[in-house]
């Protein structure tokens, strides 16, 4: 069975592509993906990811994400396409902090992701809606964290 992260992911990336309007639906979707869940199961995730619902452009209630109320759709990939680009937008570095920037809802899961990597030079990570900050071990070298971080984001 693929990992609750990834089940996040793919929930994050379905609901944001297509117009989902009960959890049925959903169950089905993830299911398509490869992913084997109870409703009560979904209902504990979609509780974790604060999904609410919201009118769509045709009135009807549909699933979104915080903090993306409106939002374009792109219903011309498929979720395993989606979920190459995982959620990653940029890197920074200051020092021995490092800023990732991510797409709304991604940072919690890639934060959750890197935590569960033993990494001996990242001290700690926060994590936002869209953005993580790393607390890195001093004098780190850069190249080493973005080597380490390639592995968990495919970017």
């Amino acid at each position: 069975m693929k990992k609750k992260a990834s089940r996040l992911d793919t929930i994050k990336l379905i609901i944001s592509n297509k117009e989902i309007s009960c959890q049925e639906d959903l169950l089905k979707e993830l299911m398509q993906e490869g992913f084997e869940l109870t409703q009560a199961t979904l209902s504990r995730d979609l509780k974790q990811l604060k999904v609410a619902k919201a009118a769509s452009m045709n009135g009807q209630y549909v699933y979104v994400l915080p903090n993306n109320i409106m939002y374009k759709r792109n219903v011309d990939r498929n979720v395993n396409d989606m979920m190459m680009n995982y959620g990653f937008k940029s890197l920074q570095f200051s020092g021995n902090i490092a800023v990732i920037k991510t797409r709304p809802g991604y940072a919690g899961s890639i934060a959750y992701d890197i935590d569960n990597r033993d990494s001996k030079d990242i001290i700690g990570t926060i994590a936002g809606d869209d953005t993580i900050m790393l607390v890195l071990r001093e004098d780190v070298d850069h190249k080493h964290i973005r080597s380490f971080l390639s592995f968990i984001i495919p970017e």
